[in-house]
């Protein structure tokens, strides 16, 4: 049986979903009688205890094995390339150890990780599934970090050479396929496989709950994000944060920003240049925590930039459709995450640059109390049909048994 080499540079016990997802997948094909080796990164501070000093690790783990190779930490978009680059250049000094038959998952971003799969299909006869879940360079090129008009042709060349040189490739939305395919990849090489969610980890529990009772939330309407605070949703946060300015005479309503990520601190201080009593900044809590935490939550947000609403499809969104919450969704009328609320009717999406309407909607959540558990209930029956991780991880095996 050929082995399936995951490649991630994301994975537990560093926090945040795609950890979680691939940890998740290595261990349901193991499970299943796969041979497989994960290939990832040292974890990052404050996640590192026990991997201090290390420049290499082998670990089992849940019947896979995980090999781990150092890379730098560095938040700045060119640290991040650099981290990208030399995880990349990992990945291709572990083709050593590759067999011909073998089958290579790889996570992208980074766009880089591409050319380990093309070496090794050329040096080893393998095949390999590009797995694209945000799609650069076009999110570098909306969120302004990637502007030069020559690095951005360079990287709009690289990302053609990229693609036209895979055979499988997955993505994880409609509207990942639409962007590909108006780059004239084929469509026969596409594959739509979204995210999955643990429906039954991820669950409807009560409000009044010790995590909530924790962080001051059990007696108000809350309105949580939980995430990353990324590129690609801090300008959204920071129109929430105004939404809650305009809510300051609501003792019973607050707002709550869970997670870390480069654009914490400025939102923290935009929190104190607003004055705002409203707002609670919470740090990632423990993964057994997380069920307790979202139903801590009264609506769940889920932000996405204007500029960056048809670039991504954040997988948290499945999560709180299974927590069963109402979703407010801050995105383009026309994205996917806007399409997804509206047709399964699981919450409210408003324009992510509006402050008085995403105020309003929270206000109305909270007041229409009876058409919120409505959605709630649609959208956790949603999750449970389409996003669980039996229906999604099958699918992934025969697309990865189909590849060898």
């Amino acid at each position: 049986m050929p082995k399936i080499l995951i490649h991630t540079m994301y994975f537990l016990p560093e926090f945040g979903s795609a950890p979680i997802l691939m940890n998740e997948l290595a261990g349901y094909l193991a499970g299943r009688g796969h041979e497989v080796e994960v290939i990832t990164t040292l974890p990052r501070p404050p996640q590192n205890r026990g991997y201090e000093g290390r420049l290499y690790m082998r670990e089992k783990r849940d019947g896979f094995l995980a090999k781990r190779f150092p890379t730098n930490f560095a938040e700045h978009p060119i640290g991040r390339l650099v981290a990208w680059t030399i995880y990349t250049t990992a990945t291709i000094a572990n083709l050593v150890f590759v067999r011909r038959g073998d089958v290579l998952f790889l996570r992208l971003p980074p766009l880089q990780l591409g050319l380990t799969g093309i070496i090794a299909r050329r040096l080893k006869g393998v095949r390999f599934v590009l797995n694209v879940q945000d799609i650069h360079p076009d999110l570098s090129i909306q969120s302004g970090i990637l502007s030069n008009p020559f690095c951005i042709r360079l990287a709009q060349a690289f990302e053609k050479w990229i693609y036209g040189n895979s055979e499988t490739i997955a993505v994880i939305s409609e509207g990942f396929k639409k962007n590909l395919l108006s780059k004239g990849v084929p469509p026969a090489k596409i594959h739509i496989l979204p995210n999955w969610v643990d429906t039954d980890f991820i669950r409807p529990m009560p409000k009044d709950n010790p995590v909530a009772r924790k962080f001051g939330l059990a007696g108000k309407f809350t309105a949580m994000y939980s995430g990353t605070i990324s590129i690609s949703s801090n300008l959204a946060l920071e129109k929430v944060l105004e939404a809650a300015a305009r809510l300051k005479s609501r003792p019973d309503m607050a707002v709550a920003i869970v997670g870390e990520g480069r654009k914490k601190k400025s939102l923290e201080d935009k929190a104190a240049a607003l004055g705002l009593t409203n707002v609670v900044f919470i740090p990632f809590q423990p993964y057994a925590d997380l069920p307790a935490l979202l139903a801590s939550a009264d609506v769940l947000l889920v932000p996405l930039d204007t500029e960056k609403s048809h670039l991504s499809v954040p997988s948290k969104l499945y999560n709180f459709m299974a927590a069963g919450r109402p979703i407010l969704g801050l995105a383009d009328a026309s994205s996917e995450v806007a399409e997804l609320i509206a047709s399964t009717g699981c919450g409210l999406c408003v324009p992510p640059d509006d402050p008085a309407g995403i105020a309003a909607a929270m206000v109305r959540l909270k007041e229409a109390s009876a058409e919120a558990r409505a959605m709630a209930e649609r959208g956790r029956k949603h999750a449970e049909s389409h996003y669980s991780r039996a229906v999604v991880l099958e699918r992934y095996e025969k697309l990865l048994a189909g590849a060898a």
